[in-house]
């Protein structure tokens, strides 16, 4: 809801006040910029509607000129009506001229805040980003780039359209002294005008933007829950819901209509007044012998171009919209990027993560609450606790997706603050319950990732995460197309993981990443992860039974807090611990299930299974080579 339409509307309007200098500070900082990137074509654009507009004001003098000579018989009316047909010539030349450079630098303008946005909202994080809807970021870094791109032509020709009318008012004066004065005298009328106007239609605009980023914002949530829209049969109600906006939209802009229609109409009225008066005083001019006939005609047209409103208006309006769009991109570029430092992390590391006293905040709440952690380089960590207890956002901080409000994240002795991204991003890999694939074909988005792996390392990742089956029944195999491919929630997992798999470093966090995987291709997918998957540390956040008994630990999270660490089948013997998991009675029938798969050497029953890391570490190390490091993806939502 807009402020000014909330129960809190004059403590919105004030906060709003307080806040506008600074952002619309930033606006102008960026606006500067992009005039900067284009400077070549801006100054190219002043120039020429400068010249344009010297033109426009040279040819009612030369025109006046040309008619006295005419209405005297004097000689030389070749030279004259040449000179007429030069400065018509010239003034269609160079408003061609500034029309291709206008839209030349629009262009660019558009794409380098484009750019510049797309980079900076990437180097801040999901983490910060997350304060905005992704709707809403689609439409500032699209249509609000692409007005605010607008601004570096519409202020350079916003000089030009100023000149016209005081050079017109200017050659008034230096035909007869009286015309001046008289245009003059309606001068205050037309400043207060264009005041009103900007004023009115700033706020308009701003508050029009804004109620389109929300439209925005509610449609890509819809889309992104189609299928669940259309199961529930609630299109209708969603359709509402998304449009619910409109009124406001519509509010807002048939404001911004009235504002510049009431700006035209009383223009209308005021500009032929003017002329009328100025004509008036002009033909008594004339009979009286202060001025010629060709003054008169010159005259009548320098008072148009004086009270050339209509032209300022609209280059005014362009401004105006473009630094609204530029407060809403510059916006973007405020959020504080992530900080990271140059250190390199050691050598052969074995891949210790220790979390020291972690909290984090999400809404002033905390999600995390000074969280103590070691998990052992070269073991296989599951966390587990109830939906809410903070695994996912613990599983962000492991890896610096996100960083803590308070305490330290270190990984083999390095903060991960101070460690450079570079190797960050190559030793720390993630995988995640809903991924998203990237890249033209199948093959690519494995490979997708810091480094490109080689194509038997995408096909033996591809085989790791069991999805080599499948991805070779597909028309190309790994060359087919993503658009090509219709996957399902368990083939698209597998894929996630296949792609986490070949850039596996020396910590490989999995983000409830086998969820989707029915219980025999998530055991075998475990076992890989022993054997074909090169060696190092894991943190799993789990839900399964099933996947908490094949770790080393297990990290029991409660309400934030670490409440133990320790086997699965020590805390097993904890009611509260079972209870994580579901009904103990079920949860026992699926563990014990869990316990025939023993003959793949994967997992045991409760009191001793052989888990990932511990029977069958030193067995590890991909026969195929799956080297390097995980890139990461935004995470799909804290649990």
């Amino acid at each position: 809801m807009d402020a000014a339409t909330g129960p809190d509307s004059a403590t919105g309007d004030a906060g709003s006040a307080r806040s506008a200098r600074p952002a619309s500070a930033a606006a102008d900082r960026l606006l500067l910029g992009a005039a900067r990137h284009s400077a070549a074509r801006t100054a190219g654009i002043a120039l020429f509607s400068t010249a344009s507009a010297i033109a426009a004001i040279a040819l009612p003098a030369v025109l006046g000129r040309t008619l006295d000579r005419v209405l005297d018989r004097d000689g030389g009316l070749t030279f004259w009506v040449g000179l007429c047909a030069a400065l018509i010539a010239a003034e269609v030349l160079f408003d061609a001229l500034v029309a291709l450079l206008t839209g030349t630098a629009n262009a660019r303008s558009t794409a380098w805040l484009r750019r510049r946005g797309v980079d900076h909202l990437l180097a801040v994080g999901p983490g910060r980003a997350g304060r905005f809807q992704p709707g809403d970021l689609v439409t500032r870094l699209s249509g609000n780039a692409a007005e605010a791109g607008t601004a570096p032509a519409a202020a350079a020709t916003g000089l030009a359209s100023l000149l016209t009318p005081l050079g017109g008012l200017a050659a008034l004066a230096l035909i007869d002294i009286w015309l001046a004065v008289v245009f003059l005298a309606g001068a205050p009328a037309l400043i207060l005008l264009l005041r009103v106007f900007a004023r009115s239609s700033s706020d308009s605009v701003a508050r029009y933007q804004r109620v389109q980023g929300d439209i925005a914002a509610r449609l890509v949530e819809a889309l992104g829950g189609a299928r669940t829209v259309a199961a529930a049969g609630t299109a209708e109600r969603e359709r509402e819901r998304v449009l619910a906006p409109l009124p406001e939209l519509d509010v807002q802009g048939r404001r911004m209509w009235r504002v510049y229609g009431r700006a035209v109409a009383q223009s209308g009225v005021l500009v032929p007044l003017l002329q009328t008066a100025v004509l008036a005083v002009g033909g008594m001019r004339l009979a009286a012998g202060g001025i010629s006939v060709g003054d008169l005609l010159a005259a009548t047209r320098y008072a148009a171009l004086a009270a050339g409103i209509g032209a300022v208006a609209g280059q005014l309006s362009a401004i105006i919209r473009s630094r609204a769009a530029a407060r809403r991109t510059a916006e973007l570029l405020e959020l504080p990027p992530v900080r990271y430092g140059t250190r390199p992390l050691p050598a052969g590391g074995p891949g210790r993560l220790e979390l020291h006293g972690v909290t984090v905040l999400r809404g002033g709440a905390p999600v995390l609450r000074s969280v103590d952690l070691v998990v052992p380089g070269g073991s296989t960590m599951a966390v587990v606790g109830r939906s809410g207890a903070g695994k996912s956002v613990l599983a962000a901080v492991a890896g610096r997706l996100a960083d803590p409000d308070s305490g330290r994240v270190t990984l083999d002795g390095v903060p991960l603050t101070e460690a450079a991204p570079d190797a960050l991003r190559r030793e720390v890999g993630y995988a995640f319950e809903r991924p998203q694939l990237f890249g033209g074909t199948v093959g690519a988005a494995i490979g997708f990732g810091p480094y490109e792996p080689p194509a038997a390392g995408v096909e033996a990742a591809g085989r790791a995460a069991g999805a080599d089956t499948f991805v070779r029944l597909l028309p190309a195999g790994y060359g087919t197309a993503l658009a090509d491919a219709p996957l399902s929630g368990g083939e698209l997992q597998r894929l996630g993981l296949a792609r986490a798999f070949a850039h596996a470093g020396r910590l490989l966090i999995l983000d409830d990443a086998t969820s989707s995987l029915d219980s025999v291709t998530e055991l075998q997918v475990g076992r890989a992860l022993v054997h074909e998957v090169r060696a190092g540390t894991r943190l799993l956040v789990a839900h399964r039974v099933s996947s908490a008994a094949r770790a080393d630990l297990v990290a029991w999270l409660e309400d934030g807090r670490i409440r133990a660490v320790g086997p699965h089948e020590t805390l097993w013997e904890l009611p509260d611990y079972r209870a994580v998991f579901g009904d103990p009675e079920s949860e026992d029938a699926e563990y014990a299930d869990a316990g025939a798969f023993d003959d793949l050497g994967v997992v045991g029953g409760p009191g001793g299974g052989s888990g990932i890391g511990r029977g069958e570490r030193a067995g590890s190390g991909g026969p195929e080579g799956l080297p390097g490091s995980g890139g990461a993806e935004r995470e799909s939502g804290p649990r």
